[in-house]
Formats: C-alpha cells, sequence, structure tokens
C-alpha cells in the first residue's frame, strides 16, 4: 500500500499544537497594514486555532494528523 501523499497548501496553513489542535495564523495580515489600527495588527499578530468542526477533515490532510 503507497503511502498517503500530503496536501501541501494544507502542511503550509496549518500546525498541531502540543495538545493535538490546530493552529492557523489570522486573515487580513499581509497588505494595505497603515489603514488597519496598531490594536488590531497588533492581535492579528498571535496565532488562532481552528474550530472543533473542521478539526478533522483538516488532520486528514495533514502527515502527522
Amino acid at each position: 500500500m503507497p503511502k498517503m501523499k500530503t496536501n501541501r497548501a494544507a502542511a503550509k496553513r496549518f500546525k498541531l499544537s502540543g495538545s493535538g489542535r490546530v493552529r492557523r495564523s489570522k486573515a487580513g495580515g499581509n497588505h494595505m497594514m497603515q489603514e488597519k489600527s496598531r490594536k488590531r495588527i497588533r492581535r492579528l499578530r498571535n496565532n488562532d486555532m481552528v474550530h472543533k468542526s473542521l478539526e478533522k477533515q483538516i488532520k486528514l490532510l495533514l502527515p502527522y494528523g
């Protein structure tokens, strides 16, 4: 039986946390930053967790899920 291939798009966007939850970065932090407030930019720096209802689907795309 051949090995499952990793979905490269998913591997670049998601990582697993130590507890097994799926981490993702927040949207809107790439361009037009001068129009966004400092508070908003600061919040965008932190990673977010994927919702529990989508976790199972994303883990299927990752090799270590």
